[in-house]
């Protein structure tokens, strides 16, 4: 018997040491480890389930693998293996079968019956106590996991990846004219609106409906698109949906509007080198050009040709590839319920992008990290995110979002933020209302932030970015320490104990409100007839809008000055009791090494649940 293994290192960030099993080279043995499967922990699985053969596969490897490292090991180590869902978790079955000296982690990062009946228009956060149907295969592959897990840990980022200093800024700029550029041919012959004038919101995931709140976001959008049309605002709106979905091929009239954009600029240039040379010429022997004479006939007729190419009937269109259920799915059918169709009269404008980002793409060649940089806000109005990676990398990239109550991510702003909304972080209530009062509520965020000038939201970047902090692994990987300590006294009482306190009230960290320079819209008079337009970082010493001084520096000093060394979810004191005050030796397992490719503090926590 063998099996193909694979050792070396990640080229990552740090790179760790990883073993890959190959799960396909293994095949030969996947009838009789399902018949042991069945003999040892009762859970039959169908011949037909591609993915569950997998799991099986990989779950014989892995102890395979844990029970080899064992026996083989001259000194005995104290193993801690993580196993991710129910895909890894048939492992952790075999390992307590086969009674394998192994501490044991197991984390859910969220269940598929959530998703379902979330999905499914069940009332699901009032019927928890309801929901008893579970599929017969998920129930049989969970069944190991306890109901109640013994520690939540909150997932981090590696925010140095993503940290820009006082750069971020000027990135927000540089990728924002990406997207203008994009916009401009998208909507070429209906560019009847201010791109300087112009806000970008966006939503991004899997493609879940009502799981990520996009219905909740068209319709606070067809509201938003009344209340600036009947205010007479002069803001405009694009609203991005960047979820993937079927598709055959682009949407020929996207293509078209970036060729035009694209003839337009080579237009533009040719004429700009007829005319600077002719001025050059004119002004080297020292007289003023004749405006008259600088551009000719040809000129003036392929600036002609350019405009009328720009000449179109139809609407800008609202997605960019052709869709292979147009008819059905679910955005596209809500977007002509509401009717926003990019008219010349909405101020909100939607485009469904079909498609995860790619620097690589004809339509909009950037990569979701830039992306995100270029827009104003990030809507998340989840349904059921146990945790909601979207906002947290939205906050480390200095871009205000949306999250909501149901969310893992905002449950722990509204824990660690005494005024979220003054720095960026918009907490929709969607467990306490109904789904009619969270449309408005969001309807009401979208409004107001519309209504900021460009300094108050300069301003609220500066202070979003100041929040990466709170999602750095080395505030919350302490909680995945602790983890591994409770697995390690569980699996090994004699050599290490665990002793948890209560969390002092002093410790952790809590961001008060800021003192100064609310962002919310400034009714106050300007000091001067004309309100600088200028895009530009403010400049401390005159003071503000609303007549107060602010200073950037001393706003940054106040905030950090709240962060501290978080509380221990459970504070442990993990010592080997043969070894007297030296801690008993740790050797974390391969599966650990592979579960956390980007940081060294990120196990999971001990037969817990990971908001993810």
């Amino acid at each position: 018997m063998s099996c193909g293994v694979y050792f070396g290192r990640w080229l990552i960030e740090g790179g760790p040491l990883v073993v890959l099993l190959d799960v396909g080279a293994s095949a030969w043995a996947l009838e009789r480890w399902k018949g042991e499967l069945w003999e040892t922990c009762s859970i039959g699985v169908p011949w037909y389930d591609r993915e569950a053969n997998d799991a099986v596969l990989f779950g014989f490897l892995t102890t395979w693998f844990l029970g080899e490292f064992l026996a083989q090991s001259e000194e005995k180590p104290h193993v801690v293996a993580h196993f991710h869902e129910w895909l890894a978790g048939i492992g952790l079955c075999l390992c307590r079968a086969r009674r394998l000296p192994v501490a044991t982690i197991f984390t859910t990062h969220a269940t598929l019956l959530g998703r379902y009946l979330c999905a499914g228009a069940v009332d699901f956060y009032n019927n928890l106590e309801n929901v008893k149907k579970l599929s017969k295969q998920s129930y049989c592959e969970r069944r190991p996991s306890p109901p109640i897990p013994d520690i939540v840990t909150p997932n981090g980022l590696n925010v140095k990846k993503f940290s820009a200093m006082h750069e971020f800024q000027n990135l927000h700029a540089q990728s924002k004219a990406r997207i203008q550029e994009f916009v401009r041919g998208h909507f070429y012959g209906h560019l009847d609106f201010n791109l300087d004038k112009t806000l970008y919101f966006f939503i991004a995931g899997r493609y879940e409906f009502s799981n990520k709140g996009a219905d909740v976001f068209l319709e606070a959008l067809a509201r938003l698109n009344y209340l600036l049309r009947v205010n007479g605002s002069e803001q405009t709106v694009v609203a991005f949906f960047i979820m993937p979905a079927r598709t055959n091929n682009f949407n020929v009239e996207t293509l078209k509007g970036q060729a035009v954009r694209k003839q337009l600029w080579d237009t533009a240039n040719t004429v700009k080198e007829k005319f600077g040379r002719k001025l050059y010429e004119s002004l080297l022997v020292g007289s003023l050009p004749d405006m008259n004479k600088m551009l000719d006939k040809e000129d003036f007729t392929m600036m002609k040709r350019a405009i009328f190419a720009t000449q179109r009937q139809s609407f800008p269109p609202v997605c960019t590839h052709n869709m292979l259920d147009d008819s059905s799915d679910p955005i596209l059918t809500t977007i002509r319920r509401i009717g926003l169709f990019n008219s010349s009269a909405d101020r909100v404008k939607v485009i469904f992008h079909p498609e995860f980002l790619s620097s690589t793409s004809p339509l909009l060649p950037v990569d979701y990290e830039e992306f995100v940089r270029g827009c104003h806000l990030g809507v998340f109005p989840s349904y059921y995110e146990p945790w909601g990676y979207t906002p947290a990398e939205c906050t480390v990239m200095g871009i205000p979002s949306i999250s909501t109550n149901l969310s893992g991510f905002g449950c722990f702003m509204e824990e660690h933020i005494a005024d979220p909304s003054a720095y960026g972080i918009y907490i929709l209530d969607r467990r306490f209302r109904s789904l009619d009062d969270s449309c408005s509520q969001l309807t009401s965020f979208l409004y107001s932030f519309c209504q900021q000038s460009r300094r108050q939201r300069i301003i609220q970047r500066n202070r979003t970015e100041r929040l990466s902090d709170l999602l750095d692994w080395k505030y919350l990987g302490r909680y995945y320490m602790s983890a591994r300590h409770m697995a390690l006294a569980k699996a090994f009482p004699e050599h290490f104990t665990y002793e948890p306190h209560e969390a002092d009230a002093t410790q952790g960290y809590r961001y008060p409100r800021p003192a100064s320079v609310p962002p919310s819209p400034s009714l106050s008079r300007h000091s001067s007839p004309h309100q600088s337009e200028d895009e530009e970082e403010p400049r401390d010493g005159p003071p503000d809008e609303d007549g107060e001084r602010y200073d950037e520096d001393e706003e940054a000093a106040k905030d950090r000055r709240n962060i501290r060394a978080p509380e221990w979810p459970r504070r442990a004191s993990c010592t080997s009791s043969t070894s007297g005050s030296k801690r008993g030796s740790v050797d974390t397992g391969p599966s650990s090494s592979l579960s956390t490719p980007s940081e060294p503090l990120s196990p999971a926590s001990s037969l817990g649940e990971e908001r993810n």
